[in-house]
Formats: structure tokens, sequence, C-alpha cells
């Protein structure tokens, strides 16, 4: 039984091109000190389960209202019975979207090679050299983040990557160290900080609309198709 702490059943933003529903799992491998699903990441056990079958439910009566479903989290690659999940909810005729990490390859890899996803979202953190820092670990493989990239780019399927993007982790030589490592992605977005109370550390700054604009063409000669998502 997989562990479902939420779901936002109808989301016009989550699918780019779709209306969608999103699932939140609990539980993740990493503690970046401005996540803003801190109660997911750290406490997952205080917050309330949705049983499996209300999921399914629900998904059964919204089929041809509904064309896509997001699995986000937390972490959803650390939940055991995640391709099981997946392929009922492929059964019943949806889109799947999978939001990760990229912590655990060997898991995006088996989800591909069965193809269970039809897209990828994945979390650049940072440029690697400063991933201990921004993920809040210490000991970190940033050999599995290049693995997942090299897997997601080479997938076949629709996918982006995405940076929150905070004054306090991320400079101009940052971005473009990320803008080298993923260099002819599809798709990057780069999205606005915002405070939350659920945040896992507070007092944190979002960069202004003008700055984040700058980032964006610094990063088009490596990666074309760089779009500003969470700003006004």
């Amino acid at each position: 039984m997989i562990r479902i702490h939420g779901l936002n059943k109808t989301t016009l933003l989550d699918y780019p091109g779709h209306v969608a529903a999103t699932v939140f799992l609990g539980r993740c491998n990493f503690r970046c000190p401005f996540c803003h699903n801190g109660s997911l990441v750290l406490n997952p056990e205080s917050q309330p389960l949705i049983a499996e079958d209300e999921v399914f439910t629900f998904l059964k009566k919204r089929r041809g209202i509904l064309s896509g479903v997001c699995i986000t989290g937390g972490e959803p690659t650390l939940e055991p019975e995640l391709k099981n999940f997946i392929r009922q909810i492929k059964d019943m005729g949806y889109l799947v979207k999978l939001d990760t990490n990229g912590y655990r390859p060997e898991i995006i890899k088996e989800l591909i090679e069965e193809k269970l996803l039809d897209y990828i979202a994945m979390d650049m953190k940072n440029c690697t050299e400063k991933y201990p820092k921004t993920v809040g670990i210490e000991r970190i493989d940033t050999e599995k983040i290049n693995k997942s990239i090299d897997l997601i780019m080479n997938s076949g399927i629709s996918y982006e990557f995405r940076t929150t993007v905070v004054k306090e982790f991320h400079t101009r030589e940052d971005m473009l160290a990320i803008g080298r490592e993923i260099e002819g992605a599809e798709a990057y977005f780069l999205q606005e900080y915002k405070d939350s109370e659920q945040a896992i550390e507070r007092g944190f700054h979002a960069y202004g609309k003008e700055e984040m604009e700058a980032f964006a063409e610094l990063l088009r000669p490596f990666i074309p198709n760089v779009m500003i998502r969470g700003m006004d």
C-alpha cells in the first residue's frame, strides 16, 4: 500500500499542456533548508493518510475530464510500491508525470524502461559543487545526479529540469554551472522562491523579476528553452 498524504484534484499548472490531478507522497532523502513541504519531508507520519482506493475511485470518475496524474512529494522514488501504483494509473488511461530530485537513478531507469512515465520533472537543486549545502546533506554522491540527468535527457519522453532560485544559495556563477551541466536540455524552468510557514527553515529571499529574467538570458546559450515559473 502506497502512502498518500495529499491529493490536488485539479491542476492546470503541474502537468504542462494537461488538466491533471496531483498526488503527494511523503518522505524525502534531502533536507533542502528552503523546502516548502517541510512537514511531508521531516514528519510524514504526522500528516493524514489518504487511502489508495479513494484515489483510484476519484480517478475512475474523472476519466475524460482529467488527462494526467502528477506524482510528487517528498521524493516519490523512495516508495517501494511506486511502480505498481503508476501501473494502475496507466491502466486507467492516464498520462503520468513524475517529480523527482534525481537521487535514485536506478528507480528512474526502471520506470523509463518499463514505459511507466510520460513526463519527468527533475529538480536541479544547484550546480553539483554546491549540492551538499543546498540539499542539507553533507555526504552526497553527485554522480547519482549526473546519472539521472543523462537518463532523463536520453529517455525519449518529455521532461523538464527546474530550479527554485534562492538568493542565499544561487549566484550568477552557480546558474552558469547548472547551464553547462544540463546543456542541450529540452526545457529548464527557473522557479520563484516563496517563503512558507511549512518551510524547513525560514528567512530566505527571492530574486526579483528583472534578476530572474537576467538569469534566463544568461542560460539560453546552453538551453534555448528557459522559462520563469511563479512570477506575475
